[in-house]
């Protein structure tokens, strides 16, 4: 695999250091990304540079991840309007060791001899004092080099402190140690980082003299203009504690036409004939959404695992397509919960499924799930109620115990997109 030709035709190059694509070419070399530990998570915006690496790694280079323990301690001000928020040592490490385990699962778990590594910058620079890196750094980069840069002209506007002032001198020194001691001659990045990038290169180039290269991909952007990544409940995490599989799965089958076209070559392997191919079945029957499902299963799989992408799949046929009730029992209680996310709940007492109820005064009485029990009958006589996807025929049914998913559970369908899910305490 040619690295830079696999990122063109993927639309995941924004810029790129002259001579970078010949040195590629001709000989395996070793390249990095960063990864501040800002969260103990990371989100889906993140899926770039991962994926930056994981075809770096294909293309038969050695690639390092940098976990940014130092950096996180000073805070990046690439594309950001206002400071962030300094986070304490202690969330730090905290931050750093949840993020190392998700880049170790994601980019190491085919069994390659060549794993990718993982190093954390807070290994070098906690052993360097103030005065060596004003010596050793500070004196390399200029005030007026660091004022050209159009983050920082952006955050003159308003402010910035010298903490955040200093941060490209910081992750210049990081590629400095890398090439030093790993001979890390390429870096990979979001374009908010070609600052950042640049910075090291001049720096590099004044104290060793040496060339090194460097790659950007451009901001993912919906095809409407907003921001990639983000729902109204906030980021899509990576962490299934953050966001469950199912929900990580639904964000994907949701993107727009357009967008599934550009975000399966740009966040899974498939070849370049695989996804033209996809296009064409697509554009052949849009209502059936084959690229909306391809893009799902790719990334659900990679980022999760092929069981998290099938239950995620039957959880979808369980709330939007036709599932039966044996299909609904067959699911454990954290997936259920995971399908339910975000459904109306009520809660009854236990006892009164052990005393059984009528159904009209289970629906109207006791959850109120309809208004009024004449509500009920003739949502009944139109087949238009459903307890765990098994239509009600009729006012004479009784709900028991037996009824309930998980010995708690009940989920009840009124019409074609009302769902509840009544818990028994």
């Amino acid at each position: 695999m040619d690295f830079i030709k696999e990122l063109r035709w993927r639309g995941m190059i924004q810029d790129v250091i002259p001579g970078t694509e010949e040195l590629l070419a001709k000989e395996k070399t070793t390249g990095y990304a960063g990864f501040d530990p800002t969260a103990d998570s990371l989100h889906i915006g993140s899926l770039v540079p991962l994926g930056m690496l994981r075809l770096f790694k294909s293309a038969g280079h050695h690639p390092i991840a940098v976990l940014g323990g130092a950096t996180a301690m000073v805070g990046d001000p690439s594309g950001k309007s206002e400071e962030r928020k300094l986070l304490d040592e202690e969330t730090i490490t905290k931050n750093t060791e949840g993020i190392k385990e998700q880049i170790t699962r994601l980019l190491n778990k085919d069994g390659s001899d060549d794993n990718v590594e993982i190093l954390n910058n807070y290994d070098w620079f906690g052993k360097m004092t103030t005065l060596e890196f004003l010596r050793d750094v500070g004196k390399y980069l200029t005030v007026s080099y660091l004022l050209s840069k159009g983050y920082i002209k952006e955050r003159l506007k308003t402010e910035i402190s010298f903490t955040e002032f200093n941060y490209a001198l910081i992750q210049a020194y990081d590629w400095h140690w890398l090439v030093e001691n790993k001979n890390c001659v390429v870096q990979m990045g979001g374009s908010d980082q070609w600052g950042n990038i640049t910075a090291g290169t001049e720096l590099i180039r004044k104290k060793t003299r040496k060339n090194v290269f460097g790659v950007t991909a451009p901001l993912i952007t919906k095809a409407d203009g907003s921001k990639f990544g983000k729902t109204e409940e906030g980021n899509i995490w990576l962490d299934r504690k953050r966001t469950s599989p199912y929900k990580f799965y639904q964000f994907w089958m949701n993107t727009s036409d357009e967008d599934a076209y550009n975000y399966v070559k740009i966040f899974t392997l498939l070849t370049e004939q695989e996804v033209e191919d996809l296009k064409k079945q697509h554009d052949a029957a849009p209502h059936e959404r084959i690229l909306q499902s391809a893009l799902a299963k790719e990334v659900t799989t990679w980022i999760h695992s092929e069981k998290d992408y099938e239950l995620a799949v039957k959880a979808s046929e369980i709330l939007f397509g036709n599932a039966t009730t044996e299909a609904l029992r067959s699911i454990s209680e954290a997936d259920l919960l995971s399908i339910c996310e975000g459904v109306p709940q009520k809660s009854i007492p236990l006892a009164d499924f052990e005393a059984g109820m009528e159904v009209i005064s289970f629906l109207a009485d006791s959850t109120n799930i309809f208004p009024s029990r004449g509500e009920v009958k003739r949502s009944l006589k139109e087949g238009g109620i459903s307890i765990n996807k098994e239509k009600v025929q009729g006012a004479e049914t009784t709900i028991t115990s037996k009824d309930l998913l998980n010995n708690k559970y009940l989920l009840v369908q009124k019409g074609k997109k009302n769902y509840f899910l009544v818990i028994a305490e």
